[in-house]
């Protein structure tokens, strides 16, 4: 026997999952049963819920970082620093 849950949303929140969802081949219905299922199989949020995180704001210093010739490692510069921070850990134990 199936259950029905129902959520209060408002007009512009609704109309904008039903569009993302959408351009995703899904229903809001069948994301909905998504987040619930992967919420069993990782027995909690599946993705991460904090306080006084303000991501837009860490966008926007990210690109001001960037256009005043700031420049962020690749991701090669930071598989060398991993590997340099695990042998220095090896050379402490050693």
């Amino acid at each position: 026997m199936a259950k029905t849950i129902q959520v209060r949303v408002d007009d512009q929140l609704k109309d904008s999952a039903d569009e993302l969802f959408s351009s995703l081949g899904l229903d809001t219905s069948t994301a909905v049963r998504m987040f619930l299922i992967a919420s069993i199989e990782t027995r909690g949020i599946p993705f991460s819920v904090m306080h006084g995180v303000d991501r837009d704001s860490a966008i926007r210093k990210a690109i001001a970082y960037r256009k005043n010739c700031g420049e962020f490692i690749s991701a090669e510069q930071s598989l060398d620093n991993m590997l340099t921070a695990i042998q220095v850990g090896i050379e402490r134990e050693i």
